[in-house]
């Protein structure tokens, strides 16, 4: 696999007049106060340069200017001469399809960014014998929705074809590219037992290395965590994208809960919307008002009040 010799994002100055500060050309500055000091030039806005790879191989690339995973992949598609529908999924620091490497909300400065594309189409028949079918979602907040985790011993476990990093296409020949995560999972949950049906899979592209593998995800402390202390690009859906000190090691705990409690409520794993709900409890005096907060930004979703109860006691009582 190939190696890049320089890694992640980098700060570079800019000249003031192409990032945005500075005065304007032949604007003079205004006279000092006497007796007080020359105010300081505004310093240059730093640029955030990222390196790149397809995963499968490619040369690197540089990327930059991005605010959202959209975005991000829209940039990732103009270097490499693709489509940015083609791009499944981001991994950070890895070629390979590791579940806890996934790219969610935030990047760390020093992140080398692997982009997974569409490779080939397989159908698979499935008989849902049992509530579950040991499926956990997750989307790439831009239109496709993927397997994230298999359930040892679950009806999808018995089905070799089907594989973590799969991204479902359609049900039953019902496209569901758009959707988000949740909807699929709620879809699955609400087909009938007994009744055989189909779902229509894409599988990342592989290198010759990873031709044969099945890959599994299993629970990790570590999963989707940024590592405390270090400075983040937080990709945003709206405004633009921030530098942010990464999560504090109380933040990370709670995030993990939250995200544990997404799996077993609503069949998905999503550490971003994780993040959101532990700074919006954080902020909530008590459970009627997180509920009402959470509605208020999350309304979509249409959490189940016991579930808005357990977020509260997942972030609030350890604090206390």
């Amino acid at each position: 696999m190939r190696r890049a010799g320089r890694r992640g994002g980098q700060a570079q100055e800019g000249n003031p007049m192409e990032n945005g500060v500075g005065q304007e050309l032949g604007t003079p500055e205004p006279p000092a106060a006497e007796g007080t000091p020359a105010p300081r030039p505004p310093r240059a806005r730093p640029r955030l340069v990222f390196h790149t790879q397809l995963a499968h191989g490619s040369p690197t690339a540089s990327i930059e200017g991005f605010t959202n995973v959209k975005e991000l992949y829209a940039k990732i598609a103009e270097v490499f001469g693709i489509s940015p529908t083609e791009i499944l999924f981001c991994t950070l620091n890895t070629h390979k399809v590791d579940m806890q490497k996934l790219l969610g909300g935030q990047i760390g400065l020093e992140d080398f960014i692997f982009a997974h594309v569409r490779g080939e189409t397989k159908e698979v028949e499935v008989t849902k014998t049992e509530d579950a079918l040991g499926l956990t979602i997750t989307d790439n907040g831009a239109g496709y929705a993927f397997i994230k985790r298999i359930k040892e011993g679950s009806i999808i476990n018995r089905i070799q074809a089907v594989c973590v990093g799969d991204s479902i296409e359609a049900i039953n020949d019902h496209t569901i590219v758009g959707c988000r995560h949740y909807e699929v999972a709620r879809m699955l949950r609400e087909l009938p037992r007994a009744q055989p049906f189909t779902l229509r899979l894409v599988q990342p592209r592989k290198a010759f290395d990873m031709i044969g593998q099945r890959t599994r995800s299993s629970k990790s402390p570590g999963e989707g965590r940024v590592a405390s202390g270090k400075e983040t690009l937080r990709l945003r859906a709206q405004g633009p994208a921030m530098l942010e000190e990464g999560p504090s090691a109380f933040e990370e705990e709670a995030a993990r809960r939250v995200d544990d409690l997404l799996e077993s409520y609503m069949g998905i794993r999503d550490s971003e919307l994780a993040s959101t709900m532990v700074e919006a409890a954080k902020t909530s005096p008590g459970v009627a008002q997180l509920a009402r907060g959470l509605d208020s930004v999350l309304g979509e979703f249409a959490f189940p009040q016991e579930f808005v109860a357990e977020v509260w006691a997942a972030v609030c009582q350890p604090k206390e």
